[in-house]
């Protein structure tokens, strides 16, 4: 019986000591006095109210607004000139001098080189002298005629002699005249394809010429585009070397449609330019095809796609905080700006232009910078 009294009294005794040490382990894990995080009630209550401890992002909106836009076709062209000309030599012989050189200004008919001409200088002389001669003869015949003391025929024959000489002094004086080579039009040089000294025969290359106003940029338009064009319509131009923007007119429609292509040709010209831009430069066309106005109008940069569907972030009031609203819109017209919005969002409500592609919907927000456009 002792030993069953002192055995009992031993497991008492070590179950209080196990007791004991449980307490103290959890007095360890949850020191007394710790304060509370953030956001987590101080109590035994657990986390505080919904939102309370998540940090705002900072964002930038712009109220929708009402405007026009347009939609466009978009093609790429390369700018030309409105003439070009390949000057060619129509005399023989030795380049003398030049008088223009590559990027030159040049007026109609202004000399562009000489080619040595002493040899036409003698035909023309020989031709000259040989009408004298036969100019004189048909004067006396004239008057032997008259007198009756030539015939019909040796009148006739004097009258033809002097005709061809006329001719063969004309063509005289033309040959001399191409040895001095002039421009075709006003323009600037744009090639010089020979040197001095060269010998030239009939139809060598000696120089391109251009005019470069105006400007031209030929488009091939979809046939489907065709009753939205008309001549005199406005163009918008971006040159791909400057990025300058630029503004053209369509002046000539084709009245045939491409059958390889299914394309029209329209001809764009652009009179107005900067001093630097050249033919060859390339431009992207953008010629409007539909006007809308009166539409809801947002920045471009606020539409967002997420998950598959095309969305915007509003700004809403929700418990004296700011948040933001996940909105499914559909969009319109679009252009390097704005985009129309056909549904899901109204004029005046304030979109995220900058900080969208972090939020989610009822993520607290801090509007930093607000615009409303006029």
């Amino acid at each position: 019986m002792n030993r069953l009294r002192i055995v009992l009294i031993y497991v008492v005794v070590l179950a209080v000591a196990m007791v004991g040490c449980s307490g103290d382990q959890a007095t360890k894990e949850q020191p007394q006095g710790k304060p509370a995080a953030h956001g987590e009630a101080r109590g035994p209550t657990g986390p505080g109210r919904k939102g309370e401890g998540r940090s705002a992002i900072p964002v930038a909106t712009r109220s929708a607004f009402t405007g026009s836009i347009a939609s466009y076709y978009k093609a790429t062209a390369t700018l030309e000139a409105e003439k070009q000309a390949q000057v060619l030599a129509r005399a023989t012989g030795v380049v003398e001098a030049l008088m223009v050189e590559e990027g030159a200004e040049v007026v109609t008919d202004a000399p562009l080189l000489t080619i040595a001409n002493d040899e036409y200088r003698l035909r023309l002389q020989q031709a000259v002298a040989r009408t004298a001669n036969l100019h004189s003869k048909f004067d006396r015949m004239e008057a032997m005629k008259a007198e009756q003391l030539s015939t019909e025929e040796e009148f006739e024959a004097a009258r033809s002699d002097l005709a061809s000489a006329e001719a063969d002094e004309g063509l005289a004086r033309l040959a001399l005249s191409y040895t001095t080579v002039r421009s075709p039009f006003a323009g600037r040089v744009t090639a010089r394809l020979v040197d001095v000294g060269q010998n030239l025969t009939l139809n060598t290359p000696l120089f391109v010429v251009a005019d470069f106003h105006p400007l031209l940029a030929r488009v091939h338009v979809p046939s489907r585009e065709f009753n939205k064009l008309r001549r005199d319509q406005l163009v918008d131009l971006v040159l791909d070397s400057s990025g300058a923007r630029l503004q053209g007119r369509i002046t000539l429609i084709s009245p045939v449609i491409d059958p390889n292509s299914g394309t029209i040709k329209i001809t764009v010209e652009v009179s107005d330019y900067p001093a630097n831009t050249r033919p060859g430069d390339f431009a992207e066309v953008q010629i409007v095809t539909e006007r809308r106005n009166d539409v809801v109008l947002i920045p471009r940069a606020a539409v967002v796609t997420d998950k598959g569907e095309t969305v915007v972030f509003v700004v809403t009031e929700a418990e004296g905080e700011q948040q933001a609203e996940r909105r499914v819109v559909t969009v319109g017209f679009s252009d390097d700006e704005n985009a129309q919005i056909l549904a899901g969002l109204a004029e005046g409500e304030p979109v995220v232009v900058q900080g969208q592609r972090s939020l989610k919907h009822g993520a607290r927000v801090k509007v930093l910078t607000e615009s409303v456009a006029h």
